[in-house]
């Protein structure tokens, strides 16, 4: 008979959830598993919600942290184990909404000519010019950088929800590209680890950008996704339509998008106020 883990795993990759997702889902419940030192099929509900309290007070995670727990928790539950949702109710925590770091193109310029070595250098400028998930740039093959004239374009490989797009690709990053591969040589990966055989692991790629950060002096917010956001927000503030947006960035819904109107600066400052479409002002 197989394990709960196996038993779990099995189930994840029969309803074709990520890689990234099952190895989450499995962590979480290996963790669970680890604090009360037994099996979490013989938890009971208000074990359940000390656990999340633990982890929200004594462990001071995130609320989107703890949500990723609370659906592999769900998951092993409802779909696993077949409890009744109704007999072991996990709540969701409510995530504060906040809007996240932009970097003004100055920054950005600064952040790059602090990155320690070519290799660093290049990673975070195809992550920024292309709009990538960290997941995403690790991922990419020499293969994915179609750089015909008439394509110009970067495959992204099982983004997000296990979707491929296509994603900008600018000249300026393509020479970028061409230098990087002349001096580096990868094979077959862009970014591959130690071994060659592997991509460059998500921790290194973050590290290159807390590097670069911190000696340009941008504070110690944020990691590589900021680049992500400044992608996006540069984009808008340049005139680029949102819906063009949402497709180089693979987002689902167009609501996902619009947050990044909230930080284009000249979305703000550009507009005028009604106050000043008044005929008369009294003073």
């Amino acid at each position: 008979m197989k394990t709960l883990r196996e038993q779990m795993d099995d189930a994840m990759i029969l309803r074709g959830l990520a890689p990234r997702t099952r190895e989450s889902y499995l962590a979480a419940v290996r963790a669970l598993a680890k604090y009360y030192h037994r099996s979490p099929d013989l938890l009971t509900t208000e074990e359940m919600q000390a656990y999340l309290l633990h982890l929200i007070v004594e462990r001071k995670l995130a609320y989107a942290s703890v949500n990723q727990v609370v659906c592999a928790c769900r998951f092993l539950f409802d779909k696993v184990l077949r409890r009744p949702q109704s007999r072991f109710d996990i709540p969701m925590a409510k995530v504060p909404k906040s809007l996240p770091r932009v970097l003004s193109r100055d920054e950005v310029t600064r952040l790059f000519a602090a990155a320690p070595n070519l290799r660093a250098r290049t990673l975070l400028m195809t992550t920024y010019a292309a709009g990538l998930r960290v997941s995403e740039v690790c991922a990419l093959q020499l293969a994915d950088i179609e750089s015909a004239p008439d394509r110009m374009c970067i495959k992204v490989r099982q983004g997000k929800g296990g979707k491929d797009r296509y994603t900008m690709l600018s000249p300026q990053l393509l020479q970028i590209l061409r230098g990087y591969w002349h001096l580096c040589r990868p094979r077959i990966l862009l970014f591959p680890n130690p071994s060659g055989r592997e991509p460059i692991d998500h921790k290194v790629a973050q590290r290159m950008y807390g590097v670069a950060r911190d000696k340009a002096g941008l504070g110690r917010e944020g990691g590589i996704h900021t680049l992500r956001h400044c992608f996006a927000t540069h984009l808008l503030e340049s005139g680029v339509d949102i819906h063009t947006i949402q497709r180089l960035l693979g987002h689902g819904h167009v609501s996902t998008t619009m947050r990044y109107f909230h930080l284009a600066h000249h979305k703000l400052t550009g507009t005028t106020s009604p106050l000043e479409l008044l005929d008369t002002v009294l003073r």
